[in-house]
């Protein structure tokens, strides 16, 4: 009855924002999912699988070195792609030899790989650091259009037919100094891109049409530090609906800011502390949970409402066992993480008291998903363990893929798409 009890509240919208799913089979058209929260309404999904189990669809080899996660629309599978990083070793920045930054588009019956399209060539790529690829941040994908971002390299938006490329921007300034991972996201015509780098920090909306600039806004926050590289994050943000209106809530190093999402006026802001932050915020219980990844208290649970600064209206904050990469996953009144070092908690989402701690084998980086009452976690190794989404730790199944991932999976149908270190699986019942 626990699992039906989750279903129904995420149907009946407990995660409330601008990206509301009405039917199972809501595209994974962005990275986390339609809502952006890592949740899918389907049922019956593999919950048991393997290499040599008859789950596998399909499995097709992917080379190069990237951490973006796939999207998926129609029959299409889209993920970016890079060639390794060329000094995997070093921590200090070298002269790097030239880049193409690509996309490819696999059949999602097949596993055919129907696009593989070069986008950029980058004469000078900066550095990027051994735990990075070039290739991180995850695209967003709608009915006949795909919008692929690289950071500072370039955005693009792609006809997912033919490949086409029908605009791009290369102009923005950025030095990300260990690498991008801020995903794009679609909001009503707008295209929205954060550049939170070493040297300078904005946030950009783009006419998703032409590519124009529509506003740009510095992060205009006292960061208390010349060092820039306590000022990078890596955040996707995500937009919320509170009181009637929507939010594009957009956290990165030291604060997060609420933006009006057409004009980008700030409606609000909360200083939190921390530095990289990688998580997507999560909107639920009328709370918005923000990990700001570095930090001795680096989840921290906001009341929403209002406007100025809401420093004053954080209700709870934690640092026991938060992921510094991976997003979570919100349940009802129940949160839901698993940190870099495989320790996965459950909290309480009101409080933040810890319900429970459990360590796994591995390390996790990206982000797990849940589906009817299940989370599925992916580590670097392989490991994917499913654990119950419940008040009680269980461990459902513990499956192993020959090869790890720092890609969070997307999910199609019944279907589990995950991105490996070398290949693309489709993974579903078939018996």
């Amino acid at each position: 009855m626990r699992r039906f009890a989750f279903a129904l509240t995420v149907a009946l919208g407990a995660f409330a924002g601008a990206y509301s799913a009405t039917a199972d089979d809501a595209p994974w058209n962005q990275f986390r999912g339609p809502r952006g929260d890592g949740i899918s309404l389907e049922k019956g999904l593999p919950v048991k699988f393997g290499e040599d189990s008859k789950t596998i669809v399909w499995k097709t080899a992917i080379t190069g070195r990237a951490w973006s996660s796939p999207v998926v629309f129609g029959k299409q599978v889209w993920v970016t792609n890079a060639p390794e990083i060329q000094n995997p070793t070093n921590d200090k920045p070298k002269p790097e030899k030239p880049i193409e930054l690509s996309a490819v588009c696999v059949d999602l019956e097949t596993g055919k790989v129907l696009h593989d399209l070069k986008l950029f060539s980058v004469e000078k790529p900066q550095f990027t650091h051994a735990t990075n690829s070039y290739a991180s941040p995850t695209p967003f994908i709608e009915d006949g259009r795909l919008f692929v971002h690289f950071g500072s390299y370039g955005t693009a938006c792609i006809e997912t037919a033919t490949g086409k490329k029908l605009w791009e921007r290369t102009d923005f300034e950025c030095d990300h100094f260990r690498g991008a991972g801020s995903s794009p996201v679609v909001y009503k015509g707008l295209v929205f891109l954060c550049f939170d780098g070493y040297d300078k920090q904005y946030i950009v909306a783009l006419d998703k049409q032409t590519g124009k600039t529509v506003w740009q806004k510095n992060r205009d926050i006292d960061f208390g530090t010349d060092n820039g590289d306590a000022k990078k994050a890596y955040c996707t943000p995500q937009i919320i609906t509170v009181e009637g209106r929507d939010l594009l809530v957009s956290p990165f190093a030291v604060a997060t800011i609420a933006y009006d999402p057409l004009t980008g006026d700030r409606v609000w802001s909360v200083k939190h502390g921390g530095m990289n932050a990688a998580a997507r915020p999560l909107y639920g219980n009328g709370l918005v949970y923000i990990n700001a990844g570095d930090g001795s208290n680096a989840l921290v649970a906001l009341s929403p409402s209002g406007a100025g600064d809401l420093t004053n209206k954080i209700v709870w904050k934690t640092g026991k066992q938060t992921p510094k990469r991976s997003s979570q996953i919100l349940l009802g009144d129940l949160y839901f993480m698993m940190n870099d070092g495989g320790v996965a908690t459950c909290l309480d989402a009101k409080t933040g008291d810890v319900i429970w701690s459990e360590r796994l084998d591995g390390a996790y980086w990206s982000s797990p998903v849940a589906a009817n009452g299940l989370i599925y976690c992916l580590s670097q190794d392989g490991r994917m363990p499913v654990i119950k989404a419940d008040r009680k730790f269980e461990l459902v199944a513990d499956n192993k893929l020959a090869d790890g991932s720092n890609a969070s999976p997307a999910i199609a149908g019944k279907s589990l798409i995950i991105r490996s270190k070398s290949h693309l699986y489709r993974i579903e019942n078939r018996e």
